[in-house]
């Protein structure tokens, strides 16, 4: 058994500090697949940083990382700028959340493919593992059924 010696608690956070949420990045990234799309024409980078309230320097960081993750293409010149590389149909919440952060797991013993990365040595065996392991496929689940397009007739409402 691990003796770890005694730790002053944490000082309390205020309220709208203590929760889980993606990170900054990945609500822009979602946020400029949205302006992509409904949009439905390329847009210059900085018209899409202005329009999201993101720094163009940010925006340019995000938009790398969708045009690698195929989501979004670019084009160079005069007439250049970004547009989705596919039907918003076809992008999901998933899809673009993957692109930049890399794959959702609520906690890093849920390794790829179920393998973990128990730091007990419990790999497989452990009940917290069993349980983050489906809270994990719960949540990309929910987040690969929506699609740019649920979000475009969404906001048509």
């Amino acid at each position: 058994m691990c003796r770890r010696a005694a730790v002053a608690p944490a000082p309390a956070q205020p309220e709208r500090e203590r929760f889980m949420h993606i990170t900054q990045e990945s609500d822009y990234a979602v946020r400029i697949v949205y302006c992509l799309a409904k949009n439905g024409t390329r847009r210059d980078a900085r018209a899409i940083s202005e329009e999201m309230c993101v720094t163009l320097r940010f925006s340019l960081k995000i938009l790398g990382k969708l045009v690698s993750s195929g989501i979004v293409k670019s084009y160079k010149g005069n007439c250049g700028g970004y547009e989705l590389a596919r039907a918003a149909a076809d992008i999901t919440l998933k899809n673009v959340i993957d692109a930049v952060e890399g794959p959702y797991r609520l906690t890093r013993c849920v390794g790829e493919e179920g393998a973990g990365e128990c730091n007990r040595g419990a790999s497989g065996s452990c009940v917290f593992q069993r349980v983050f392991s489906d809270i994990t496929d719960s949540i990309n689940a929910q987040l690969d059924a929506v699609s740019f397009q649920d979000l475009l007739e969404q906001g048509r409402r």
